[in-house]
C-alpha cells in the first residue's frame, strides 16, 4: 500500500508578499495585474473572506473587496522560493511529483528514515518550511494521489489531514461530487440531473451508465467514487502542455466567442507563469454542439512573450475556424505546448513569421 503526502503552500503567491512587506500582513492581498483583462494570480486568506479566488477577474475581486491591496506578480521570486521547498521534499525522499510552484505530490512508502510514519514526515517537512522560509503548507496524507489531494485542503491553512486505508470509503462518501478532480460546475450539474450530489450516490451509478453518458471521464467518475487511483509519484515530470478551457452554460455561434477566448488564455497564461520551462505552440480547442472537437494551434518562432501576444494568437487562430457559420459551440480552450527549458528557448525578432506553422 503506497503512502503519499500533498503538499500544497498556503496562499502562496500572497503569503510571500506578505512575508517580505510587514505592511501587507493582515490584509486582503490580492495578487493581480489592475485591469479589464487580468484575473487573480492568488489571494491572501484575509482577501479570500470576500470571495476572491485565483482565475477570478481583478476588476470583479476589486468590486468583492474594495480595500484589497493589489500587488503586480513577482514570478521569480515565487520559483525561488520554490526551488527552496523542493529541497526540503527531496530531503525526505526522491518520489517528488511537483503540479506546480506551490503544491507537489510525495510518495514516502519507503521513507529515507525507517522508522519515520507518513504523518512523521509530513509534519517534519511541514516544520522546515516554516523555519527555512517563513512560510505555512498544509499537507494531506492518503494510500494515493487523488484523496491525498482532497485532504490537504481539509484543513487549511498550515493543517495536516490523514486519510488512512481503512477510512477511504468513510472518507468519500458523504463527500459532494464536486471535490473530486475534474468535476466542476457544469459536471455537478449534470450529475445533478441524475440525482447524484455525493460521492456516495454516485457509488450507485453503473460503469456502463458513466460511460456512456461521458465517455473516459464516466470511467474515471466510476473508480474515483471507490477511491480507486493507481497513478504513481512520477518526479520530474517535465511540462508538455498548459490548457484552460470552459464550458458555456448555452451554446454559442463563432461570433461570440473572442472575448472568452480571451478571458480563457488569460488564464493560461497565468497558469504558464508557475513553470520555468517556456512554451512555443499556441492551441485552440473548440467542441461543437454535437460534441465534435476542433483545434487549430501555431508555432511561431518566438514563443509567445506576454499574456496580450499569446491572446492575440489564439484569437488569430479563432478566424481560422472554417465550420458553417450556423455551427454552434459548447466548449472552448486555450493552451500551450511544445514546452522547452528556458535556455533552449530564446525568442526571436518576429512573432509572426512568415514560415509559421499553423495547422
Amino acid at each position: 500500500m503506497r503512502k503519499i503526502i500533498h503538499i500544497d503552500m498556503d496562499a502562496f503567491y500572497a503569503s510571500v508578499e506578505q512575508r517580505d512587506d510587514p505592511s501587507l500582513r493582515g490584509r486582503p492581498v490580492v495578487v493581480a495585474w489592475r485591469g479589464a483583462r487580468s484575473v487573480v494570480c492568488a489571494a491572501s486568506y484575509e482577501a479570500r473572506r470576500y470571495g476572491v479566488r485565483s482565475a477570478m477577474p481583478a476588476l470583479r475581486a476589486e468590486r468583492l473587496c474594495p480595500d484589497a491591496v493589489f500587488v503586480p506578480p513577482d514570478f521569480p521570486r515565487y520559483k525561488a522560493v520554490s526551488r527552496q521547498v523542493r529541497a526540503i521534499f527531496l530531503e525526505h525522499t526522491d518520489l517528488v511529483e511537483p503540479l506546480s510552484l506551490d503544491e507537489a505530490y510525495l510518495d514516502v512508502t519507503a521513507p529515507r528514515i525507517e522508522s519515520a510514519s507518513a504523518t512523521a514526515t509530513a509534519q517534519a517537512i511541514r516544520a522546515r518550511i516554516r523555519e527555512q522560509t517563513r512560510l505555512t503548507a498544509s499537507a494531506g496524507i492518503a494510500p494515493n494521489k487523488f484523496i491525498a489531494k482532497i485532504a490537504s485542503d481539509w484543513n487549511k491553512p498550515d493543517g495536516l489531514f490523514v486519510v488512512k486505508p481503512a477510512q477511504v470509503e468513510a472518507f468519500l462518501l458523504p463527500l459532494p461530487v464536486g471535490r473530486l478532480p475534474g468535476v466542476g460546475k457544469v459536471m455537478q450539474g449534470k450529475l445533478a440531473e441524475l440525482g447524484v450530489q455525493t460521492v456516495g450516490e454516485l457509488r450507485g451509478l453503473a460503469r456502463e451508465e458513466l460511460q456512456l453518458r461521458f465517455g473516459s471521464f464516466g470511467a474515471s467518475l466510476y473508480r474515483r467514487a471507490r477511491g480507486i487511483d493507481e497513478r504513481p509519484v512520477q518526479p520530474d515530470q517535465p511540462v508538455q502542455s498548459i490548457s484552460a478551457e470552459d464550458t458555456f452554460e448555452r451554446d454559442l455561434p463563432l461570433a461570440e466567442l473572442a472575448p472568452h477566448v480571451r478571458r480563457i488564455a488569460e488564464k493560461a497564461w497565468n497558469a504558464t507563469r508557475k513553470t520555468d520551462r517556456i512554451g512555443r505552440t499556441v492551441v485552440l480547442k473548440l467542441k461543437t454542439a454535437q460534441f465534435r472537437i476542433l483545434t487549430r494551434s501555431l508555432t511561431p518562432d518566438a514563443p509567445p512573450a506576454g499574456c496580450e501576444p499569446f491572446t492575440s494568437i489564439a484569437l488569430a487562430l479563432l478566424e481560422r475556424v472554417d465550420l458553417p457559420a450556423d455551427t454552434r459551440y459548447r466548449l472552448v480552450g486555450v493552451g500551450l505546448s511544445n514546452f522547452r527549458d528556458a535556455e533552449d528557448a530564446a525568442p526571436q525578432p518576429e512573432l509572426f513569421p512568415a514560415d509559421a506553422v499553423m495547422s
